[in-house]
């Protein structure tokens, strides 16, 4: 199995959301945040599926960028101060593609994201 590791700050929520466009008050506002049933900012959901992008990437990496497909569901949110780990275990090989169970989890175990992952095998 493989993994990356990185821990989500409040400045990266900022960061992200000024690269996407994305400024919800839940991710970047902790006064409106904290008002929510979240009780505080949450991570994007993308900023935190890229970790299993960037798994991926190192596994592959052109071919992932070429030929790579997910399907995952989001289960809990991400919060600034979590390390998300994002993992990746080869399931079978078929029909010319690779395919991984890929999830992200947090420091405490919690499945953040769940799924699987496809890539085409080199030639």
């Amino acid at each position: 199995m493989s993994a990356v590791t990185r821990r989500i700050t409040q400045q990266q929520l900022l960061d992200y959301a000024d690269a996407s466009g994305d400024h919800n008050p839940i991710h970047i506002d902790p006064a409106f945040a904290a008002a929510t049933p979240f009780g505080g900012t949450i991570a994007h959901g993308m900023l935190i599926l890229a970790t299993i992008g960037e798994l991926m990437h190192n596994l592959h990496g052109e071919a992932w960028l070429a030929t790579g497909q997910l399907k995952v569901r989001f289960k809990a949110p991400t919060r600034p101060g979590d390390t998300v780990t994002a993992t990746a275990e080869q399931t079978k090989e078929s029909g010319g593609r690779i395919e991984y169970a890929v999830r992200c989890t947090n420091q405490h175990g919690e499945i953040l994201i769940d799924g699987r992952a496809s890539v085409a095998e080199a030639a």
